[in-house]
């Protein structure tokens, strides 16, 4: 059974920071691309960053260079680090696993950046 458990979500001030957590069981973690995506009331899923099996990293425009996504085979783990928050991150974050046509999603962690 594969699973995906997104964590370190919450109630963030406008220029604070956060870190996320994905922890992953069922899958050879390896060789999975790894992703963030995050959906906004009344917005589409929206890509947030992804990092491949060989570490390369993307980061939507939005988030790049206040953001830094991570993953620890040893421990089948994801991390997305961000910083600068503003409102308009809040929105439920959600953690994906990709390879070939083997698609996984986790349930989501809300983020609401407010003062």
């Amino acid at each position: 059974q594969v699973q995906l458990v997104e964590s370190g979500g919450g109630l963030v001030q406008p220029g604070g920071s956060l870190k996320l957590s994905c922890a992953v069981s069922g899958i050879t973690f390896s060789i999975y691309r790894m992703g963030w995506y995050r959906q906004a009331p009344g917005k589409q899923r929206e890509l947030v960053a992804t990092i491949t099996s060989g570490e390369f990293t993307n980061y939507a425009d939005s988030v790049k260079g206040r953001s830094t996504i991570s993953r620890v085979n040893a421990k089948k783990t994801v991390y997305l680090e961000m910083n600068s928050l503003k409102p308009e991150d809040t929105a439920v974050y959600y953690c994906n696993a990709l390879f070939a046509a083997h698609d996984f999603w986790g349930q989501g962690t809300q983020v609401t950046v407010s003062s």
